[in-house]
């Protein structure tokens, strides 16, 4: 695999971090919610986010 240049690593941290941010955030909101199809909503959305900044994250190894 190609070395990342400056720019492009950090565009990758702004991503997962981003995404951390996401999934921390739908998280607190699913667990605020009372109603459950909107919980599920924010749960599903929280697992995608976390999801995504796993693969991120295989970028860097």
């Amino acid at each position: 695999m190609a070395t990342l240049t400056q720019v492009e690593l950090q565009n990758l941290r702004h991503l997962i971090n981003s995404h951390d941010t996401s999934y921390q955030k739908l998280n607190t909101y699913a667990s605020q919610c009372v109603d459950p199809q909107i919980k599920q909503m924010f749960t599903k959305a929280a697992q995608d986010a976390l999801n995504t900044k796993q693969k991120l994250l295989t970028f860097l190894n």
